[in-house]
């Protein structure tokens, strides 16, 4: 099936909780462009989220972190795109050495896993071939 990665820095912006910790619904909008992304590549449009049926938020994320998420369609109905999604820690920021201070971590850290569904109405859908 269709796979999709995307790699982004939580600024302090993302920051909702004291201590630079970032709300978990950051991920969240993030697995939301993945899914875009592949209902693009899958259907030739955006689409809809239509739910989540499971999230779980495993790792505290905060500002200065990279963050991998990884989005793949795992069932094509007619009109329903069956999801799974992971976000990994790559990078750590490290406060507690300087103001700037991050590490590459050699084992990235699950942060959250989701699965859901998207619809693409039959009349927007393009497939290619």
């Amino acid at each position: 099936m269709k796979k999709v990665v995307i790699r982004v820095r939580m600024s302090l912006h993302d920051a909702h909780y004291g201590g630079n910790l970032v709300d978990g619904a950051k991920i969240l909008q993030l697995f939301g462009d993945v899914a875009t992304e592949l209902l693009i590549r899958n259907d030739g449009d955006e689409g809809l989220f239509r739910a989540y049926d499971n999230v779980e938020f495993l790792a505290p994320v905060y500002a200065g972190d990279y963050i991998e998420v990884t989005g793949e369609i795992v069932h094509i109905g007619k009109t329903s795109r069956k999801m799974i999604f992971e976000a990994k820690k790559v990078i750590q920021a490290r406060p507690d050495i300087s103001d700037s201070a991050a590490e590459v971590l050699e084992d990235p850290v699950v942060v959250c896993r989701a699965s859901g569904t998207c619809v693409v109405p039959l009349e927007k859908q393009r497939k290619e071939g």
